[in-house]
């Protein structure tokens, strides 16, 4: 009888010696936390309010491109994405050659990290100096490159503190990040200081300003990356349709800079990333961008019109320009987000900081006023019924 190498007398499959062994980062990383959609209540409409998501479908002549397209799904798209290019570098009055498109801005992202930062052979891994907190997907992002992250805590009203990233900078820095307006407290960076900031980092330092919230901005001295990056050659610009567009689902982004940086992301770019179906509609959207626009000014108002309402009940949030607000419940944390998920809101808890919530429906918002209200009037869980409805059973 013959007996396989991998089999005992019987015919039993031998256990290999060897388990399958991961990466060792793998058991480092933060777990990414997707926002989850609200609890189904009997009797009460639920909003989800845990993802920044636009809560408006794409326009309606998007939705005819992204059903045109899903006939050709049969073919690969074009990997360089030539007419998106063609059309964001119109928009944007920029060259095509600075533009290197990626599933979503994350993926965009990845492929900085993958060109500039990682671990060298038989030396320390590089440094990637980070806002915190700040998007949650950054420590994920730097530790599968190899790099070796580096937090710096932000000021207290939500803001980076750039003065102590400046002074993080070491000579295995790599890359920096910004994010602007910053999710999920809110503030966006003005341009003077991410001037100054720019002046203090070494030119062999890429910083990448993200500003994946960009469209919502409506603070005057904002920075605005397409404004600053041909002025600085080491600077990368992050932007998607995930958020003003609404299409978050078709995973479609960018990056813009130099072509002395394009170059290099244009290798480390994973091929057929941006499907024919995002390619299209983003483009369609792009050619209705007024209307596109029009939409965001939309959410825009509701944001004011939350941020007003919670100012005039005492609340003291940070600056809000994304399409979202923070609330800087600290331990309360946990318990806020469990009230809101009784009364049929899904919020997005940062557990021990704060409770980030995009900016929905109408109604979705009138009811985080209201259960605001009676949260800061009562500081305690006994919620009064008329919040939505009456009290839901959970």
């Amino acid at each position: 009888m013959s007996i396989s190498k991998h089999s005992d007398a019987d015919g039993a499959p031998l256990r290999d010696r060897r388990s399958l062994r991961p990466r060792q980062v793998l058991g480092l990383l933060p777990r990414y936390a997707a926002g989850k959609p609200p609890v189904a209540l009997d009797g009460i409409q639920g909003y989800k309010l845990s993802s920044n998501e636009n809560a408006l479908p794409p326009l309606e002549v998007v939705r005819e491109a992204i059903i045109e397209q899903s006939l050709s799904v049969n073919r690969y798209p074009d990997p360089a994405t030539t007419t998106l290019r063609a059309e964001l570098a119109c928009v944007l009055d920029v060259p095509a050659e600075d533009i290197v498109t990626g599933a979503g801005s994350l993926g965009a992202l990845n492929q900085i990290l993958a060109a500039f930062a990682g671990q060298n052979d038989f030396d320390a891994p590089d440094e990637v100096i980070y806002p915190w907190r700040s998007f949650e997907a950054y420590p994920i992002c730097i530790g599968l490159a190899g790099a070796r992250g580096m937090p710096v805590p932000l000021c207290a009203d939500g803001t980076h503190d750039l003065d102590a990233m400046s002074e993080a900078v070491t000579d295995r820095t790599r890359v920096i990040l910004l994010c602007t307006p910053n999710n999920p407290t809110g503030p966006a960076l003005g341009a003077d200081a991410v001037d100054a900031f720019l002046a203090r980092i070494p030119p062999h330092i890429v910083i990448v300003l993200d500003e994946a919230y960009q469209e919502f901005v409506r603070d005057r001295f904002a920075v605005d990356g397409r404004d600053i990056y041909r002025s600085h050659p080491n600077l990368v610009v992050l932007r998607t349709f995930s958020k003003a567009h609404g299409l978050a689902g078709l995973r479609v982004g960018y990056s813009l800079s130099q072509q002395v940086l394009s170059a290099h992301l244009r290798l480390t770019a994973v091929p057929f990333a941006v499907s024919q179906v995002a390619e299209h509609a983003a483009v369609a959207s792009l050619r209705h961008l007024p209307e596109v626009l029009e939409r965001v000014q939309g959410i825009v108002a509701e944001r004011d019109r939350v941020t007003t309402a919670l100012a005039a009940l005492g609340w003291d949030i940070p600056s809000a320009e994304g399409n979202f607000v923070w609330l800087p419940l600290a331990a309360d944390t946990d318990g806020f987000a469990a009230i809101a998920a009784r009364h049929g809101l899904a919020l997005r808890a940062f557990s021990g900081d704060g409770v980030r919530v995009s900016i929905g429906e109408p109604e979705a918002n009138s009811r985080f006023i209201e259960l605001c209200a009676a949260y800061y009037c009562r500081k305690a869980t006994n919620f009064p019924a008329e919040i939505g409805r009456a009290e839901p059973t959970v």
